[in-house]
């Protein structure tokens, strides 16, 4: 019998600042990243969370209705998936053979959701998700997503996840990643720069925490790209001295973390862009969950058991008419169209 084998790749978390407010800007910066990277040997690249067009910071620098002057431009530079700036990311990936992790603020008829996509190195998206629950003012922003989007895809090189920022703090959904075999995890997040000094939560110490705590706690790989504020960004938005220190420059703390939640990769300094690269062998997650397997042979379901529910939440159910009797007046009933069979948030390597 062959012996098994397992998959080793190259990977790398993104620390950069996107053009922000500007979807066709940061689409080409993407695809700059993505050249370097595949340049470098790497084989799976990650973004930060709504790496397109940017993190809406604004709202956590002032009141709703100062933060309506951005509100129009952001909703028309986010991305909508399908679109000819979505193809061109896929296109990218397939000419550059290098699987993406693209975090995205989705625009979906007249809603934002934060949202992430997987790409295979063949330009296919494997998956769409959005993350479950906006966290505090994102949520004046952003819709929420369901049951679906807790969802671990088989590729050919490894299981893979992805969850965005304060998703790393809800146990529940940590579970339910880790019970569908995760053995990569994309964990998007934005810039630890926000409030420095006063909300120790948002810092760098608490979340680099959470990923590492979730590649131990999961015993596979993380990746864990996060954006940095630019100095252009802070002019925009950091309009007095106040906002200046509620929101600095910087921010980038992209790390990656081994299964037993050893560092890997060379981190950069907080306001520098670039890469952060390791390559992986996935044969090492089997030496950390014979330790610790938190949903099987650790696990204790006669005490303990998750429910979670995956059926995606449709805002308009559409029926159809009975048919009429044979026999009986004809009727005429304008149907609506089926939905399309590729859905990328639930049929994997959708084109």
């Amino acid at each position: 019998m062959p012996a098994t084998v397992h998959p080793k790749l190259r990977v790398a978390a993104v620390q950069a600042a996107p053009v922000f407010l500007d979807l066709d800007g940061t689409i080409d910066k993407t695809i700059d990243l993505m050249a370097q990277a595949a340049g470098q040997g790497v084989k799976l690249i990650a973004f930060p969370e709504t790496w397109v067009p940017g993190y809406p910071w604004w709202i956590w620098l002032d009141s709703p209705a100062w933060g309506m002057q951005f509100v129009q431009r952001y909703h028309d530079n986010a991305l909508v998936v399908g679109s000819a700036e979505f193809d061109r990311v896929r296109e990218a990936a397939r000419k550059h053979k290098i699987w993406v992790s693209l975090g995205y603020s989705e625009k979906a008829a007249g809603s934002l959701y934060i949202a992430q996509a997987l790409i295979d190195d063949q330009g296919r998206t494997v998956q769409t998700r959005r993350k479950l629950k906006p966290t505090h003012v994102e949520r004046t922003v952003f819709g929420e997503g369901d049951g679906c989007d807790l969802a671990v895809v088989e590729t050919p090189i490894g299981n893979i996840g992805s969850l965005s920022c304060w998703e790393h703090l809800q146990p529940l959904s940590k579970y339910a990643m880790y019970a569908q075999n995760e053995q990569i995890h994309c964990g998007a997040w934005p810039s630890f720069s926000l409030y420095r000094g006063a909300a120790y939560a948002l810092g760098p110490e608490v979340n680099n925490a959470a990923s590492q705590v979730y590649a131990a706690e999961g015993q596979c790989f993380v990746i864990a790209p996060c954006a940095t504020v630019s100095q252009s960004m802070s002019e925009l938005m950091c309009t007095d001295a106040g906002k200046q220190q509620m929101l600095r420059v910087g921010g980038g703390f992209a790390r990656i973390y081994a299964p037993d939640g050893s560092p890997l990769g060379t981190p950069l300094a907080e306001d520098q862009e670039g890469l952060v690269i390791a390559d992986i062998d996935l044969g090492m997650i089997a030496l950390s969950k014979a330790a610790a397997d938190p949903s099987g042979h650790y696990s204790r379901p006669d005490v303990t058991q998750l429910l979670l529910n995956k059926t995606r939440r449709e805002p308009v159910v559409l029926q159809r008419a009975p048919e009429v009797e044979r026999g009986a007046f004809e009727a005429i009933v304008v149907a609506a169209p089926e939905p399309a069979a590729a859905d990328a948030r639930q049929q994997p390597l959708a084109a």
